[in-house]
């Protein structure tokens, strides 16, 4: 096993987290919705145009609480791509609704929009489109639909940060929209989320089920003259010392952006001889869409097995990984949701993807050796009677 192991992910640090956190300490207020989280709050709306954004503990209970705001009901129906992590479904599961699994698209791997209104029943409430790898989803499409059929859209943009459908910036398109920035994102604090409500009659209510049901964000703004019990809601706010540490990432979002998206850039220079001999393929990007270099992945040829491939890596000091194992092949998935057509892309494509070591410090040297050893791992594991076909896939 090397010993010089390039890791999949190193945190990024600003150098003024610490700072801020102390800042944090010093005001004596450390629980929730103090100057820190009030400070990200202002600068996620300054930067999308949402409508009012709201710090969580994670996407995942940004996710939890959009599932509350919309009133799902058991039975009712959630469509969505198979291809996502657990917190997409599960948030609309514990409220006892139904998720719908679409295929993807062989492109972006994102919810293949053709394939919505097919799922589409009367039970069905809402859309959710995944914004994978911070390329988005066909959300014209996705919106037009929703108008047609009364349903609600809302964003999984947990990937998404400062990336964007034709100028506009992702989670704030739909109805609501969650952000991550669990320490794996581009903006970190550890764990840590935001629910971004872009429909003005839901703000309030969020508010209510984000602060335990109660309307104290009212009072503390002095509209009331005390609060109480006004809805179903749960503690969905993140302390002030992980804010601060937010904000030193989000004063620097923009550069930590550019710096992602030029190590995108330079993996997908390397890597474009291996495509030209058909040994992978590599990102596509629809032009009406701006990514964020959130993840550099690659799908090996359907021949070349995967696995052996991420070993292989990893023995050559490459920590190289895959990603989702499709929710509608899992025990919850098969028990909870139901899918719509075969879901063959999200098979084929979720058994070929490789993710390689994308974080801000990665040498050329370091990407080098990563694009020379991927080089060599899929040469040697490339079936002779398949190997440099040039072919597209």
């Amino acid at each position: 096993m090397a010993t010089d192991l390039i890791p999949f992910n190193r945190p990024y640090a600003t150098g003024r987290e610490a700072g801020y956190i102390a800042e944090a300490i010093a005001n004596s207020h450390l629980s929730g919705d103090g100057a820190f989280t009030r400070r990200c709050n202002r600068w996620i709306e300054d930067q999308t145009g949402c409508t009012r954004a709201l710090l969580t503990p994670s996407c995942t209970a940004s996710l939890d609480l959009s599932a509350m705001l919309l009133d799902l009901e058991p039975g009712d129906e959630v469509i969505m791509p198979s291809y996502t992590f657990v917190s997409t479904a599960n948030a609309f599961v514990l409220r006892g609704a139904v998720p719908v699994f679409v295929d993807i698209r062989e492109d972006t791997l994102n919810l293949d929009e053709r394939l919505i209104e097919a799922a589409i029943t009367p039970r069905t409430r809402t859309i959710v489109p995944v914004h994978y790898a911070g390329v988005a989803c066909e959300m014209d499409a996705i919106l037009d639909i929703a108008r047609r059929h009364d349903l609600r859209v809302v964003e999984d943009a947990a990937q998404g940060i400062l990336a964007g459908y034709k100028g506009r910036p992702l989670g704030a398109i739909g109805d609501i929209g969650a952000l991550s920035f669990h320490e794996t994102k581009n903006i970190i604090c550890g764990e840590g989320g935001a629910l971004m409500v872009n429909d003005r009659t839901l703000v309030a209510r969020a508010e209510i089920i984000r602060e335990k049901g109660t309307d104290r964000s009212r009072f503390f703004r002095g509209e009331v003259d005390k609060y109480t019990w006004q809805d179903l809601g749960s503690s969905l706010l993140p302390g002030d010392a992980t804010a601060a540490f937010l904000w030193a990432q989000l004063e620097e979002a923009k550069q930590i952006t550019a710096k992602r998206v030029a190590l995108w850039h330079s993996y997908h220079e390397m890597l474009a001889p291996l495509e030209q001999e058909g040994l992978l393929r590599r990102p596509i990007v629809p032009a009406d869409c701006h990514h964020n270099g959130h993840i550099y992945y690659v799908l090996v040829a359907p021949e070349i097995d995967r696995n052996r491939v991420l070993g292989e890596l990893k023995a050559a000091g490459v920590h190289a990984v895959f990603h989702y194992v499709p929710l509608h092949s899992s025990p919850a998935g098969r028990r909870f949701g139901r899918m719509q057509g075969d879901l063959a892309i999200t098979d084929s494509l979720a058994a070929r993807l490789v993710r390689l070591p994308m974080w801000i410090g990665l040498s050329q040297a370091q990407q080098q050796k990563v694009c020379d050893t991927l080089e060599l791992v899929v040469s040697k594991l490339q079936p002779v009677q398949g190997k440099r076909l040039g072919r597209t896939f």
